[in-house]
């Protein structure tokens, strides 16, 4: 790769193919942030060159459409198999390992782990058909779940929803897994959330879970199985400033938790033209493999001796999907999963 001045800088004369994958990553840059913050102001901007009508048109459709993310939202395949998608999975890469068939006569409940900066292996492999999904699960309808503020914004918002995302409020996911009487779905949760974003350093297996059993309720409520999925390789893509439990830069973002439930990890990875700083991610591999469903019974009132003793059997698989593969994708032998 050429360097000057110490750094190492984007290789221009590298094949189509490469280009087309850093075009991905980019892609997902702009939908992520930048896209975000053009809609937040493209309604002032309308508003002063006189072009309200088009709020106002867009305003009567956002009424008629605000329920989508709590009633399954209205994923396209053909949006999912966007070519753009591929290029997204191709650029670290990011390739998903089947370990057990998924019966269409079920629901399913699937546990994403670990979130990482921006869990992007969810969003490969969950949201768009970048890794397969649709080839590999052929019958199963994917939805990924993501926080309802983000269907507040506009444009983005219809993006998020034909990619199949949708609410993660348990209201969202009991339609999906029950209310709708369909069968063969699956709802995919990033459990440890913004919380164990600040967990997400190379090299680390540190997942926000022994006290996230919210998803195992619903698993009960809804009769889905549960389903572990462990992503090797998450961590790797951001660098993340040092942050370890007690010091003055976590006990700041703790407490923002508390207080705004909004988590602020420090982080960086590469820039646009340079490999050294910036925020789209290194060209790390990413390996996710889903596990075997774990079996769950219908419950209308699950007790909480019921929930702890699932949400034991689900920690106790993930452990044993940790362990049995770790050794393929780089993890030392004597590296385990610590559960917090």
């Amino acid at each position: 790769m050429p360097k000057f001045l110490g750094v190492e800088w984007v290789d221009i004369f590298s094949s189509i193919e490469r280009k087309k994958t850093y075009f991905g990553v980019v892609y997902h840059f702009f939908l992520t942030y930048p896209l975000g913050l053009i809609v937040m102001i493209l309604p002032f901007f309308l508003l002063f060159t006189f072009q309200w009508h088009i709020l106002a048109i867009y305003a009567c459709w956002y009424l008629y459409d605000r329920n989508s993310p709590k009633r399954g939202g209205y994923a396209s395949e053909w949006v999912r198999r966007w070519r753009v998608n591929d290029w997204f999975a191709q650029y670290f890469p990011i390739k998903l390992h089947k370990t057990a068939e998924l019966s269409p006569d079920h629901n399913y409940l699937v546990g994403c782990h670990p979130h990482g900066i921006i869990a992007m292996a969810a969003w490969a492999n969950f949201a768009t058909n970048g890794t397969g999904i649709y080839e590999k699960f052929p019958s199963i309808r994917w939805n990924l779940c993501t926080l309802a503020w983000m269907f507040k914004v506009a444009i983005r918002r219809e993006l998020l929803l034909l990619t199949g995302l949708i609410d993660c409020s348990r209201e969202s996911i009991e339609y999906v897994l029950d209310k709708s009487g369909e069968k063969g779905r699956a709802v995919v949760l990033v459990i440890g959330g913004a919380e164990e974003a600040l967990d997400a350093h190379p090299g680390y297996h540190v997942l926000t879970l022994a006290s996230r059993k919210g998803f195992v309720r619903e698993a009960l409520l809804t009769g889905a199985h549960l389903v572990p999925v462990y992503s090797f390789g998450e961590n790797d893509v951001f660098e993340q400033v040092d942050n370890p439990v007690g010091s003055k830069l976590r006990n700041f973002q703790d407490w923002s938790k508390l207080k705004g439930g909004i988590t602020y990890p420090i982080f960086h990875g590469r820039g646009f033209l340079q490999k050294a700083f910036g925020y789209l991610p290194f060209r790390k591999p990413i390996d996710t493999v889903i596990g075997a469903p774990i079996t769950v019974e219908k419950v209308e009132n699950p007790t909480k001796e019921q929930i702890d003793e699932l949400h034991s059997i689900y920690c106790q698989k993930l452990t044993e999907l940790f362990e049995e593969h770790k050794g393929r994708f780089g993890v030392e032998k004597d590296v385990k999963l610590v559960l917090k």
